[in-house]
């Protein structure tokens, strides 16, 4: 919290947990911003201080922390509740008086912006004093984006010298997002939704649902190309945090040859993405593994691998599928055996699909190793089609909370931000919120309580 020298604020140690205002309490207890606001006072210099710094701050937070909307949301709240007056740090003789104008809140926001690199450090503490009371924070990641709407209208290209309104948002475009899927008889669907603003780029920790590295950028940028971007954020300023992660979650959206093998070859992380299926010759048609040479082994897009026994080559669909024996970490290559052999039934080509084999075969079968290099994008250290990848990809869903949270209880569906720099600024701020919450429940015994931001903060036994 940013220090107040006056005797009227509580203590911590008088805390008493009857209203909501603990949750806000528990918020400024953790936040690391002793840095950001003696900058801001140092900027603000000698000029008139009709409303002091800390407590313009404090009502800022305040009002992430309790989903105003808008500074004059904020404003009628602080006019009428002289207990929040008092723990922003307010002077309470002033009364409503003590309440900036819109105006004065305008041009603190302006100081803030820029001291935009503060605020984001402040995001990375976080994270680090996170760290240290989760010892296994980012061995499991997620990353998706999340479309934001800017409040204001978009300008068409002719008008963009011109155009003088302050309700048109020259920095925000167009994206656009598809959404594909089957229903329960097996027919598909498909959802495209399109949006005017931003997007949300953000990696988080699947387990504890925490977010460890974000960006802000138009909503036309792509989400392939900002995978690599977040690790490499999270790897420059989390260090010991990117060191340990083991694998990475994402959707379709995200993949890519390049991905896929900067993320493991380059930072040691398993990629754990679905895949696009961009086969467009015979689709779901299985390819031969050697094109080179004579054999019955076949792969596919979600990279099974599998064998057409050479007594049943006249009936092509009949296929077994090889046996996933593990992943290869010094050879780079994934292990199949023949599945007569693994799984002990009579196969009545075997005898003639070893003698397929340019290498010796033993009593174990056939075995085969499939490089990664063969298809980054369709082979990874662990096969999409192993009840592992789809144990793992289902951690994904954690980054979709993350945004949930964002939007319903942060008020990212309804705000009235418009600007890249200030979305920046409130996004960042939002997410600073989220970890000081979750550092302060932590804290104060509550772990089990440290995604929420509405339940009540309970006494310490």
């Amino acid at each position: 919290m940013a220090i107040i020298p006056r005797p009227f604020l509580f203590g911590w140690k008088a805390i008493e947990t009857a209203s909501d205002m603990d949750r806000l309490r528990l918020v400024f207890h953790v936040l690391p911003d002793e840095r950001l606001v003696s900058k801001l006072e140092l900027a603000r210099g000698k000029g008139r201080d009709d409303y002091p710094v800390r407590p313009v701050w404090n009502a800022l937070i305040a009002g992430i922390v309790f989903n105003h909307l808008s500074i004059a949301s904020l404003r009628r709240e602080l006019l009428r509740n002289g207990e929040l007056r008092c723990l922003c740090g307010f002077d309470p003789f002033l009364g409503a008086e003590a309440v900036p104008t819109d105006d004065a809140f305008s041009r603190f926001l302006a100081l803030l912006m820029e001291q935009d690199v503060e605020v984001v450090w402040m995001f990375h503490a976080l994270v680090e004093e996170l760290k240290k009371v989760l010892p296994d924070l980012g061995e499991k990641l997620a990353a998706d984006s999340k479309a934001i709407a800017s409040f204001g209208k978009p300008v068409k290209a002719e008008e963009k010298m011109s155009e003088d309104d302050r309700r048109r948002d020259v920095d925000a475009n167009w994206g656009v997002k598809t959404y594909r899927g089957k229903r329960a008889d097996g027919t598909a669907w498909e959802k495209v939704k399109s949006w005017f603003g931003y997007k949300l780029h953000v990696l988080v920790d699947s387990v504890y649902e925490m977010p460890l590295s974000f960006m802000v950028t138009k909503a036309s940028e792509d989400d392939m190309t900002n995978l690599l971007p977040l690790v490499e954020d999270l790897k420059e300023n989390h260090k010991e945090i990117a060191d340990g992660a083991v694998e990475v979650a994402a959707d379709k959206g995200y993949d890519s040859a390049e991905n896929n093998a900067s993320l493991y070859d380059e930072h040691g992380i398993i990629p754990v993405i679905d895949n696009r299926h961009l086969w467009k010759d015979e689709p779901g048609k299985p390819r031969p593994l050697n094109p080179d040479r004579p054999d019955v082994f076949l792969y596919n897009e979600n990279g099974a691998i599998c064998c057409q026994c050479p007594s049943e080559r006249q009936g092509e669909d009949e296929t077994r599928e090889l046996a996933f024996v593990g992943f290869e970490k010094d050879r780079m290559t994934l292990k199949y055996r023949c599945p007569a052999a693994y799984y002990d039934f009579e196969c009545k080509g075997r005898a003639e699909c070893e003698k397929l084999s340019p290498i010796g075969v033993g009593d174990f079968g056939r075995v085969v190793r499939v490089p990664l290099e063969t298809d980054r994008r369709i082979f990874t250290p662990i096969p999409r089609h192993t009840l592992r990848w789809e144990k793992e990809y289902d951690l994904r869903t954690s980054v979709e909370r993350v945004n949930s949270r964002l939007d319903r209880v942060l008020g990212f569906e309804l705000h009235t931000t418009r600007g890249i720099a200030k979305m920046k600024l409130r996004v960042t701020l939002a997410l600073v919120v989220v970890l000081a919450m979750a550092l302060g429940r932590i804290r104060v015994g509550q772990k089990e309580k440290m995604r929420s931001m509405v339940a009540p903060v309970e006494r310490a036994a």
